[in-house]
């Protein structure tokens, strides 16, 4: 097979049992990755499944351009159901693990069962260990990572671990992918420690094999230079992620105190893009990328001197920074670092933690609850409480089931509880700014979240649209337009006047564009997202695989994929009235913010039946027979 490895290791824990799949025409259709974990999940995970049980299923799936020179080719999507929200749940990393993968000849693993006692999983090609791990028992992600590396006396090998957190099933653990990445969101690390898997070390000595090399080289040599020729490569290449924290401060969109304020006091100063000159002197990239958006960061004073860690990434930096108002970069690092040991998702630890810091500001909890005071801005109160969720020890314990547990069992907690479906919000405030990235959070088959919807040509010089709700300014100009990879009919029901962006459409379209990058394993970052559209992505499809493949198809892949993530989720009792902000958006107006507003929930309504109707779904949000009927899915009955 080209492409693709071609096998799926399946691996049982309850019986220790190792086999091995063919790919299905099904799995090759969907484009690998997130089009593999999805079927996967969808076929085996029962609804009404105990996430943190047996009966869940994990799958990890390598995009189909991991292992090759495609730029910014490097991601793994792991999949089952969420702890956290009790629907699908799905993470995304790059680096190298998914690329070591394939070297040793697989597209992806499947874990079912439950170990009787602590295991690692271990494959180097052909070979396929369950390996005792008592010793690793309670070690942080980086010291398991480091012991096994040691004991197989091998640098290379690549680790996916899970640290404290997601040994003491903390539903929003993360799995570490190598010390600096992970696959965060919606708690696959407790699943991984319900299943008693500390980790998967992966070795590979093969390659991918390539059914038209000249075409490769050639759609590859067109893809890098869309990348560097996208507006926003350099000031990225420069920056990264860290670009989004002055027009967001500037917009008074920031998470400021668990969603209170739209700014917080000196952050230009001391969290924004102006400091990454002063903490980093150089950039780090994943496999087959050429932007390097990441920052190696190195502390040479204060309390945290000789730290050294991947780091001044915008979504801990604006979590911890804004949301829990910790006033410096070193100390932001720190927090980093230790959920990085840990084994948390950092969007939901930073939630988490700022919902407690409100709610000990409002007198819903007490220092005999938590055995310390809490204060905005208290570095070692922050880490302290980090460290009892890891744990799960003292009030720490109720924090690691997330907002939204925690918020139900505190009498009056749950209206501070910053969550959309169980899953906390991230990143930027919708009464600050009102977007698709914004409104991309409500339609998340993840729950509240910024990274499955994206306008791909953001505009971060503007906030309002000319239509309140409905529309975002482009005014990127004709020939970016006009070179924009999307087809001119659904060009032109998006972009519209003089080229605003429709916002419930572009969500449908940035959803299915997404939803194909993480299947075939391309990073999402401006400048690859800007750049890169259906037709390259067909092209390099074609070439690597040998299997013919048109735009519409590459998109018709993506919305079949989300259609039965959907479904999955319907399966699981989710419904239409879960699709909401909390009500802070709605009742109250964003202080500190140019804005100055609050939601009016009937025009936010109005969206969602304008998105669903763009999917060919019904008001409240069911996909039609019709529409599956048009994907090839089978009809509920």
């Amino acid at each position: 097979m080209y492409g693709f490895a071609g096998t799926l290791l399946d691996i049982n824990l309850t019986t220790r049992t190792v086999g091995r799949a063919k790919l299905t025409d099904d799995q090759v259709k969907s484009l690998g990755g997130i089009g593999i974990s999805t079927r996967v999940v969808a076929e085996y995970v029962p609804a009404d499944a105990d996430a943190l049980s047996p009966a869940n299923v994990l799958c990890f799936a390598v995009g189909a351009f991991a292992g090759t020179h495609i730029p910014a080719a490097c991601r793994t999507e792991v999949s089952a159901k969420s702890p956290a929200t009790g629907l699908f749940g799905t993470a995304n990393s790059g680096a190298y693990w998914g690329s070591e993968l394939k070297f040793a000849g697989y597209d992806g693993v499947i874990i079912r069962g439950r170990a009787e006692q602590p295991v690692y999983i271990l494959i180097r090609d052909s070979e396929v260990a369950i390996v005792p791990a008592d010793e690793l028992k309670g070690k942080d992600s980086w010291e398991t990572i480091k012991t096994i590396r040691k004991e197989w006396a091998d640098q290379e090998i690549q680790v996916a671990a899970i640290g404290p957190a997601g040994e003491n099933l903390c539903r929003f653990a993360s799995i570490q992918n190598g010390p600096y990445d992970a696959w965060g969101r919606t708690g696959l690390g407790a699943v991984m420690g319900s299943k008693n898997l500390k980790a998967i070390a992966v070795r590979g000595s093969g390659a991918v094999r390539v059914a038209d090399k000249q075409k490769l080289l050639t759609a590859e040599r067109r893809c890098r230079e869309a990348i560097y020729n996208s507006p926003f490569f350099a000031s990225f290449a420069r920056f990264g992620t860290m670009l989004a924290t002055v027009p967001y401060y500037e917009f008074g969109a920031l998470p400021g105190r668990n969603f209170q304020q739209g700014q917080v006091d000196n952050w230009l100063e001391t969290r924004s893009r102006k400091l990454v000159p002063q903490y980093s002197k150089r950039g780090i990239a994943c496999i087959s990328c050429p932007i390097a958006c990441a920052h190696w960061v190195e502390i040479r004073e204060g309390p945290y001197r000789g730290l050294e860690l991947k780091d001044m990434e915008v979504t801990p930096l604006i979590g911890f920074g804004a949301g829990c108002d910790i006033e410096n970069i070193p100390a932001i690092a720190k927090l980093t670092e230790m959920c990085q040991r840990y084994g948390v998702d950092m969007v939901s630890a930073a939630g988490t933690i700022a919902f407690a810091l409100e709610l000990f500001e409002k007198g819903l909890i007490t220092v005999a609850d938590i055995g310390f005071p809490l204060a905005w801005g208290d570095t070692e109160a922050v880490l302290a409480l980090l460290a009892m969720i890891a744990r799960r020890e003292g009030f720490g314990n109720l924090l690691a089931e997330g907002t939204m547990r925690a918020g139900e069992a505190i009498h009056g907690a749950s209206r501070y509880a910053m969550h959309i479906k169980g899953l906390e919000i991230p990143m930027a405030d919708p009464r600050g700014r009102w977007s698709t990235w914004t409104f991309g959070n409500l339609t998340n088959i993840r729950g509240g979240d910024h990274l499955r919807c994206r306008n791909p040509v953001e505009n971060l010089r503007f906030n309002a649209g000319p239509v309140e709700y409905r529309y975002e300014k482009f005014g990127l100009g004709a020939e970016l337009l006009a070179n924009l990879d999307m087809p001119p009919n659904v060009k032109s029901e998006i972009f519209s006047g003089d080229q605003d962006v429709d916002i419930p459409r572009m969500a449908k379209w940035a959803e299915d564009l997404i939803t194909v990058f993480n299947s075939v394993g391309l990073c999402i970052r401006p400048p690859v997202l800007q750049a890169i559209g259906p037709s390259v992505i067909a092209q390099l499809f074609t070439a690597l695989t040998g299997v013919e493949k048109t735009a519409a198809e590459i998109m018709a892949a993506g919305e079949r994929t989300w259609n039965l993530q959907k479904l999955f989720n319907l399966k699981c009792g989710e419904s239409g009235d879960r699709s909401v902000y909390p009500d802070r958006f709605y009742q109250e107006v964003l202080q500190r913010s140019p804005s100055a507003r609050k939601l009016e929930r009937s025009k936010v309504q109005a969206m969602l039946e304008e998105y669903y109707a763009a999917r060919g779904w019904s008001k409240l949000g069911i996909p039609t027979e019709s529409k599956l009927k048009e994907l090839g899915l089978a009809v509920k009955e």
